[in-house]
């Protein structure tokens, strides 16, 4: 049975994070592992060029090299594993795994927050700290994506959790409660 780019990530991510705690260092991984989402995001064909067979092997090398070196050699090994079998253009996956399992033994809950226009850094800053509180966590980071159709209010989506207090939601919800 062939592993989907999802489950693949699960387990590298799970096998990495399990690691790091053991070895009490998951903050110097999830630092490094920023670091590389960042490289690989920014270069959306480094992965596929690393993993491809026809590729110019000494070309591949040297990019593998150059990619290695500022990172801890837990990571490098990590790197190393992945690029052996091939898995180089599901790093991101993993990295999102990784997180994940990071963010849960921290109680930390990641999302985002859609609005119509770009909240203040106050106004974010309390949308965490409620949101982090109904739903149980220690800390909320929520990014501020801008939805055009959404008129007023907001919607934070978090952790397969949605909290929508739009302006829409608002109006469905007397509606209902008028009987319309």
């Amino acid at each position: 049975m062939k592993l989907d780019k999802y489950e693949v990530g699960k387990r590298y991510g799970k096998a990495l994070f399990n690691l790091a705690k053991d070895n009490k260092c998951e903050d110097q991984v999830y630092d490094e592992l920023v670091t590389i989402r960042t490289i690989f995001q920014e270069t959306p064909q480094l992965g596929d060029l690393l993993d491809a067979v026809h590729a110019n092997a000494n070309l591949k090398e040297q990019l593998m090299n150059e990619l290695l070196k500022p990172f801890s050699t837990m990571v490098q090994n990590f790197l190393k594993v992945t690029y052996t079998y091939r898995r180089m253009h599901q790093v991101i996956f993993m990295i999102d795994s990784f997180e994940h399992l990071y963010d849960e033994q921290r109680r930390y809950i990641r999302g985002t927050i859609k609005s119509v226009v770009p909240l203040s850094v106050e106004q974010t800053k309390a949308i965490e700290e409620k949101v982090a509180h109904i739903l149980g966590y220690e800390q909320a980071i929520l990014n501020n994506e801008i939805d055009q159709e959404i008129i007023g209010g907001f919607v934070v989506e978090a952790n397969h959790y949605v909290i929508d207090r739009s302006l829409q939601q608002q109006i469905k919800n007397m509606a209902r409660t008028l009987g319309l």
